[in-house]
């Protein structure tokens, strides 16, 4: 099972603009760590990936209103969570991954296929924790 939810990041700052999607998201979370642990002796695994850059969906043009050249394409979501699904279900389970680091861990170095404008600044998703923006050689424009 793989949710699309992101890492547990219990800083204020998610919380504070938008309590309730954050809720939302996080209990999302709660429920791979929870469905991990329940479901690994069946050989059943159980993650969540989050995409690092905004994904280009109508939610994301109509609530942030952001441009399609700042946003990734959706492709990078499914690729990299056909990725995770090639993993062996004993041994990877309870994970949070973040799509640009399962590519990136599969060999992939060229993500100008997944961008609608390979010259545009590429906006930051929701819930990356600071630490995945200080390893990532992306270059991120942040709008939290």
């Amino acid at each position: 099972m793989l949710n699309l939810s992101p890492p547990l990041d219990m800083k204020a700052k998610w919380f504070a603009p938008h309590v309730a999607y954050t809720i939302a998201k996080f209990n999302m979370s709660l429920c791979t760590l929870g469905h991990a642990a329940e479901y690994a002796d069946r050989g059943v695994a159980v993650n969540s990936l989050w995409p690092l850059t905004a994904i280009d969906t109508a939610a994301v043009r109509n609530v942030i209103g952001t441009e399609r050249g700042a946003a990734r394409k959706a492709e990078i979501v499914a690729d990299a969570a056909y990725v995770i699904f090639q993993k062996p279900a004993l041994s990877c389970t309870g994970n949070f991954f973040i799509d640009e680091e399962v590519l990136r861990e599969a060999g992939v170095t060229d993500f100008s296929a997944y961008a609608h404008d390979p010259a545009a600044d590429l906006l930051a998703d929701y819930f990356v924790p600071e630490e995945v923006f200080e390893r990532s050689p992306t270059k991120l424009n942040r709008f939290y």
